[in-house]
């Protein structure tokens, strides 16, 4: 039998109970656990790293890493064009596994046929248009092709190439092929390419990459194309209220969960237009048309605008609630004096602005963080705060110490204005983010 750990959901949470087996990611060799004990290893989840002939296979190295330091056992498969940017030794180095791009090494062991057998997950970083037109005919002539053949488990290919080649039509024929077969074949980010060139192609931010294959390790299926056609604006991170050219009133939001909710988006078909307030440290998501605006009113005027066309707005943005009366035009002197008193006044409400102002058809997502009190439960402040702001949809999140601002994960409540309430279990804010449009989805209707 199995044990499955309730912290760790998904294919990646198992232990090995007492006369179980497994198949080593390696080798192929069964493997048995010794006792039933507690402290029996846990099961690893496997991934393929594919990596394919284009200069951005160095980034795969950070793939790799983040990968492995999360707790997965990786195994890399380059092609030869790979290993001409980075050599066999370093992916051995950083994976702790032997490392081959020929499906006649160790022929023996069938890694052909096991390694795409025996893996949770095959990721492709970067996926060259070669590779995505390999995948999409059916060609195998090399490990990782056969790999891609024989998986059966989520597979994840994330392009870079040229504009050019991403745009031709025959790579997006290969690619919409691909994800009528379910492969979730990732948007591009734009940036600089090779040489002088900039534009859509690029590897998107080997951190977005892994988010994405974590995401898919627990779904599946989060990422299918749900939202083409979808126009979603969506606000991220926290705003800032300037005391003097110094200083400012603030507050802890990373703009993750924002982040995080466009990076979702946008690789299920959406056109995503993110705007983010203090989120400067945070990559661009791939597919996303960023925004920065620093205080309270900049986010209104933004959001007021962008959502002028969009299908769905999601103010995820933590919006100071006071900003100063007046802002001073120097730096404020410490002396030995105590400071004057600061006069504040009421910021806008973004939220009930975008509800009262939305036009038909039009869904609208808030949040609400909240800490609860001796009288009233965070949920209960949620329930009120959706009654009164109108929105069709609003995610409720306890914050504190540890909780939710500057985190990596998050939990809490989605209330629906048709009285549904859905609990959202501790995980990883793309997991909180997936559930998110899982109810627009069913709300807004696929589109046609």
């Amino acid at each position: 039998m199995r044990i499955k750990l309730a912290s760790s959901p998904g294919p990646a949470g198992f232990l090995l109970a007492e006369g179980d087996r497994r198949r080593s990611f390696l080798t192929g060799e069964l493997l048995t656990a010794a006792s039933s004990d507690v402290d029996a290893p846990v099961e690893k989840p496997r991934i393929i790293l594919g990596v394919g002939g284009g200069i951005a296979a160095y980034k795969a190295c950070e793939v790799l890493r983040r990968l492995t330091e999360s707790g997965h056992s990786v195994r890399v498969v380059p092609t030869e064009g790979a290993l001409k940017f980075v050599g066999a030794a370093t992916f051995e180095a950083l994976s702790g596994q032997v490392v081959t791009a020929d499906p006649f090494d160790d022929v023996h062991e069938v890694p052909h046929v096991k390694l795409g057998q025996n893996a949770d997950l095959v990721v492709v970083a970067p996926a060259t248009a070669n590779i995505i037109a390999k995948a999409a005919h059916g060609i195998a002539d090399d490990l990782l092709t056969n790999t891609l053949l024989t998986a059966r488990c989520p597979v994840l290919l994330v392009p870079a190439m040229h504009t050019e080649m991403w745009e031709h039509p025959a790579t997006q024929h290969n690619v919409a092929l691909l994800r009528s077969r379910g492969v979730v074949v990732a948007e591009p980010a734009s940036g600089r390419l090779t040489g002088k060139d900039t534009g859509k192609g690029r590897l998107p931010d080997p951190a977005e990459i892994v988010e994405l294959a974590r995401l898919l390790l627990v779904r599946p299926d989060a990422l299918q194309r749900t939202l083409e056609g979808v126009h979603v604006a969506i606000s991220a991170g926290g705003t800032r209220e300037p005391l003097d050219p110094v200083r400012f009133l603030g507050n802890r939001s990373s703009g993750k969960q924002g982040y995080a909710l466009a990076r979702v988006a946008a690789q299920r078909g959406a056109r995503v237009t993110l705007v983010a307030g203090n989120t400067a440290d945070l990559a661009t998501p791939a597919g996303a048309d960023l925004v920065r605006v620093g205080s309270a009113t900049e986010l209104r005027d933004a959001m007021h605008k962008v959502a002028a066309d969009a299908d769905v707005v999601v103010m995820a943005a933590a919006v100071a609630d006071f900003r100063p009366v007046a802002l001073a035009g120097h730096k404020i002197k410490k002396t030995s004096a105590d400071p004057d008193p600061i006069s504040l006044t009421k910021n806008p409400d973004i939220l009930a602005e975008l509800v009262s102002a939305r036009r038909e058809g039009q869904l609208i997502v808030g949040f609400a963080a909240e800490t609860g009190d001796d009288t009233t439960s965070v949920l209960d402040y949620g329930r009120a705060k959706l009654q009164r702001k109108g929105c069709d949809l609003l995610v409720v999140n306890r914050v504190g110490a540890g909780l939710v601002f500057e985190q990596e994960d998050n939990a809490g409540w989605l209330l629906s204005a048709d009285g549904a309430e859905t609990a959202i279990p501790h995980g990883s804010k793309a997991q909180l983010a997936s559930v998110v449009w899982d109810a627009v989805t069913a709300r807004f209707g696929e589109p046609q």
